[in-house]
Parts: C-alpha cells; sequence; structure tokens
C-alpha cells in the first residue's frame, strides 16, 4: 500500500459522484436541485452497464399490476435475503421514478398510447418497459446525459479515475483522482456519492463492459466501509456464444416473448429443470444450461427463435439482431448460440435506505452499492429500478440534512494500493480472470475457494508507485476477488446464485447477510416475510 501527499488545490463542491450509469447521472441531476454538483467519470459519460441493459425496468404501472405483486416476486427470487423494508421501498416508489424517466424524455416504447410492458423471468406480470426494443439502457442513459450536460450547476469531469477516498477523523472528505492529463486532483465535498457499477471484469466471460472493475467497492473496502454479500454473483443464462465475437448480452425478454433453450441436440430441456422452463429464475436457468452443457459435451446451447416471425424479431430485438448479423448471425432463421456469463453483482458497499454507507460522509448507489433489494439472486430488470429509487433517496436525505464541504488537510488520509508489479499487469489479470472463471463461477467448492484465495494473496511490490489507470484497476479487481471468494468461503450452503457442490442444499441457519468490513465479519438476520406484503 503506497502513501502519496494530499495535494492543495481541491476543487469543491457540496456534492461529488463518482460514475455516470443511471445512478450517477440522475442522482446528479436531483442534487442539482439544491445545489452544485461534480460528476466524475473514467470513461465517457454513456459508458456504464446502464448502456448495454437491454431488457428494461421493472415497475408495477399497470392497472393489473400492483407493487404488491412486484414485492412478492422480488422477494421470491431472493431465496430469503432481500431485505422486506428495502423491497418494499424499491415497488412502491418505483412507478414515480420511472414516471420521471418519462419526464426526462426516455422514449419508452408505446402501445396504443401507454407503455408498452414485455414479461422477464420470474415476474408474475407484464411489467418491464423499455425502449428502442431492445435497447433501453442505450436509451436511458442518452436522455440522462443530455439533461446533466445541459445543467448549468453540473460540472463533468471525463476520464478522471478516483485512485482512493480522501478520509479525514473517519469522515469522507473528497477523492483523490487521476485526470486525463496524467496529474492528480482532489476534489473537496460535503456528501461524496459512489454509484461505480459492478465488476464483471473479474470473470473470462461477462457482459459487462471494460469500465466494470469494482473500483467502488475496492475504494470503499480500503477506506473502512462495510461490505456485503459479495458471494453473489449473477450469471446471465444466455450471452451470445460465438467466438470470435464478444460475449454480447441476448436479453432474457427474448425468453420472454416465446425463446425456447435446446441443447446442442435439438432438444429443449428447460421444462425438466422447473416448472417455469425458460421463464425460471436466472441461477436456475444458468445451473440447467450448465448442466446441459456438460451432459452433451458441448460448450454452448442454442437459443430458438422460430416462434417468432422475422418482422417481430426486427421489430421487438434490432439491436440483438443487427449485433448477431455482424458476426454472420440472422437470427431470424437460425438459433443463436448461448453460454451464461457473468453479468450482475448482488452484494456490495453495505448501505441503509438513503444510501449512507458506514463511513460518514460516504454514500453509494446502483450495482455498486448492496440496501438489501436483490438477496441471493436479482429479479429482472430490477438493477435500473433501484438506481433511481435509491437516489431519489439518497437526495431527500441530503436536502433534509444539508451538507457542508469538507477540509482537505495535511491530516487527510489517501492510500492506493499496490500488490504487483506494473510490468505484469496483462499477465496478472489473466490469471485473476482464470482462477475467478474456475472456481468461483455459477458452481464452487471449498477447496477450490481455498486455492483461489491462496492465488490471489497479497503480495508486495518493489516497483515505484504506478499511476496506470490499467494497473489500478488491477489493483481494485485483486481487491474485489478477495473479497467476493472471503464471502464464499463462509457460506456453506447453496442459496440462489451461490452454489457449493459440497454445501449443494440451502440451510436455514444461513438466512443471514455477511458483512465483511476489514478483517472482522459479521452476520446480519434477515427478516422472515410474508406472501401478501404488510
Amino acid at each position: 500500500m503506497a502513501r502519496i501527499p494530499v495535494l492543495p488545490d481541491a476543487k469543491q463542491a457540496p456534492f461529488l459522484i463518482i460514475g455516470s450509469g443511471i445512478a450517477g447521472l440522475y442522482t446528479a441531476l436531483k442534487l442539482s436541485e439544491i445545489g452544485p454538483v461534480v460528476l466524475l467519470t473514467k470513461d465517457h459519460l454513456e459508458e456504464s452497464n446502464t448502456t448495454y441493459a437491454q431488457g428494461g425496468i421493472a415497475a408495477a404501472i399497470d392497472p393489473q399490476d400492483s407493487p404488491t405483486l412486484h414485492y412478492e416476486d422480488t422477494m421470491r427470487v431472493g431465496v430469503g435475503l432481500c431485505l422486506p423494508d428495502a423491497v418494499s421501498v424499491l415497488v412502491h416508489e418505483g412507478p414515480s421514478r420511472v414516471r420521471e424517466l418519462m419526464s426526462y424524455g426516455v422514449p419508452f416504447d408505446l402501445l396504443e398510447g401507454e407503455p408498452a410492458l414485455t414479461k422477464e423471468a420470474a415476474h408474475s406480470r407484464r411489467r418491464i418497459l423499455h425502449a428502442d426494443g431492445d435497447a433501453t439502457g442505450r436509451e436511458i442513459s442518452r436522455s440522462l446525459a443530455h439533461h446533466v450536460i445541459a445543467n448549468p450547476r453540473i460540472t463533468v469531469f471525463e476520464e478522471a479515475m478516483v485512485i482512493s477516498l480522501l478520509m479525514n477523523a473517519g469522515t469522507c472528505v473528497g477523492v483523490l483522482a487521476l485526470m486525463d492529463d496524467g496529474e492528480l486532483q482532489t476534489f473537496a465535498a460535503g456528501a461524496t456519492i459512489l454509484c461505480t457499477g459492478g465488476c464483471g471484469q473479474v470473470y473470462a466471460a461477462s457482459t459487462n463492459p471494460p469500465v466494470a472493475t469494482g473500483d467502488g467497492i475496492a475504494l470503499a473496502y480500503a477506506a473502512g466501509a462495510a461490505i456485503s454479500n459479495m458471494e453473489f454473483v449473477q450469471f446471465h443464462p444466455t450471452a451470445l456464444f460465438s467466438p470470435p465475437a464478444p460475449r454480447f448480452l441476448i436479453s432474457e425478454t427474448v425468453r420472454g416473448e416465446g425463446g425456447l433453450l435446446r441443447n446442442t441436440r435439438g432438444e429443449r430441456f428447460m421444462p425438466g429443470y422447473h416448472e417455469l422452463a425458460e421463464l425460471a429464475p436466472r441461477d436456475v436457468v444458468a445451473r440447467s444450461i450448465l448442466k446441459e452443457m456438460e451432459r452433451t459435451h458441448a460448450e454452448h446451447v442454442v437459443l430458438d427463435l422460430s416462434a417468432l416471425t422475422a418482422e417481430q424479431i426486427k421489430n421487438r430485438f434490432p439491436n440483438i439482431y443487427e449485433t448477431c448479423l455482424q458476426y454472420g448471425l440472422d437470427i431470424t432463421g437460425q438459433a443463436i448460440p448461448v453460454a451464461p456469463a457473468a453479468h450482475y453483482l448482488m452484494g456490495g458497499i453495505y448501505t441503509d435506505l438513503y444510501g449512507r454507507t458506514t463511513l460518514p460522509g460516504l454514500f453509494a448507489c446502483g450495482e455498486t452499492s448492496d440496501p438489501g433489494v436483490h438477496g441471493a439472486n436479482r429479479l429482472a430488470s430490477n438493477s435500473l429500478l433501484e438506481g433511481l429509487v435509491f437516489g431519489h433517496r439518497i437526495t431527500e436525505y441530503l436536502q433534509e440534512h444539508p451538507v457542508q464541504t469538507q477540509t482537505i488537510s495535511t491530516d487527510t488520509k489517501v492510500h492506493i494500493h499496490q500488490e504487483t508489479s506494473p510490468d505484469t499487469i496483462n499477465s496478472d489479470r489473466r490469471l485473476l480472470k482464470e482462477i475467478m472463471s474456475a472456481q468461483m463461477a455459477i458452481v464452487r467448492h471449498g477447496k477450490g475457494l481455498n486455492e483461489a484465495l491462496n492465488a490471489l494473496s497479497e503480495i508486495a511490490a518493489d516497483a515505484p508507485l504506478c499511476l496506470d489507470p490499467s494497473y489500478l484497476e488491477l489493483q481494485h479487481l485483486r481487491i474485489v476477488a478477495r473479497l467476493m471468494i472471503r464471502a464464499a468461503q463462509l457460506r456453506t450452503e447453496s442459496r440462489g446464485s451461490h452454489f457449493r457442490e459440497d454445501f449443494p442444499l440451502p440451510n436455514p441457519d444461513w438466512k443471514c447477510r455477511i458483512i465483511i468490513q476489514g478483517d472482522q465479519v459479521a452476520y446480519q438476520p434477515v427478516p422472515d416475510w410474508q406472501e401478501t406484503e404488510n
């Protein structure tokens, strides 16, 4: 761990947001109503997991639907680990937040003047709003980014990578960032909000873009914040498998609209694994595909769209159609080869229902956070909704509890992790991905987890401090990977997306969240829930 002096010329604002997915962009817009905002993003403004989200955003806006039904679906999929209060907040406040997106001009697809709704796995109703067919995330990002850029109270710094939280007497007072010109810059704030997304890049096969390196989780943990539920990683069942094509997401809505999974022998197999067949929870479908691949000695299965007409496919899934066509696959007449890929982290920085972390001055929102909404398995299309709902609640809290920009002083602490040699960035990153993909993927085992943690044990590097962004991302990935493995070692059961061959059944004694803070581990019991929400 390297130490460097804090630079005195801090840029200041009451509110500092790190990240530019739906959580970061929306929260910036809301906070700008009560004060100036600085937003930092390590790439370009619209480069985030949000942009690549296809399926849509879930909200109970249909007269035939209700927040209670949405609540029950979410709780059921979370396999006993969703916090009832957090889910209640999500489903009851969600419809208002989605209508707010409409007011920002997000062009949701319409049917007879009302939002067109589709159905995804484990939803009991059609409640998924979508835009431009299968480009919902892109359209949300585009609309929100337009408003952010036009807002005079929001200052955006692109290609600015945060490399440390700044801590003074246990309070987060801002961040230290590596700017696009290679220089370091301090930012002071009254409230720092991490909206840095997930960590799919710890795996060799992921639907996440290159920016998803778990930066916020690593930064918060290094500063002393509590982290929770890191053993729960959702693998999307259907990512394109057509090397050398990238592992492009094939939206769950394809199955929701009638797509069927078949093995390479042409046999439909999901009815034999679950009563909901193709629309079973994602963890079930991903493990079923893995078993079918092993049974048939194949590297993939196929998604059969023959129930849809060519016109339906092109109109409903234009992005998927065009992307597959680029790789020589015409999905209007050919089945799509698919296999699971890392998609979403259910855990993250431990927060309360107002986005507050265990560190004063530090908040978190979106995939980088864990307010307790997703439990052991995320219900499809709840992720975009989470960013909106809890971004709004952070704003509510800060409106009721005004903050002032903190002071950056010589007592302010900066820690930059340096565990490997800068000369081995590429090889170390490949090794990390290999280890995580082998031992911390869909199926795990205690022996493999122990081997993985030993392989990723901290290595003291003698090289001088390296401020190369790729090197810094690798250090963040290593921290996050160890947190994931450690949590998976501790949970000696199988539940939701966490499946251990040596403990293949759920255990009621593990109806709790695993919270890691430094060297300390805590176990937070999760309340029971009723089929009908109280």
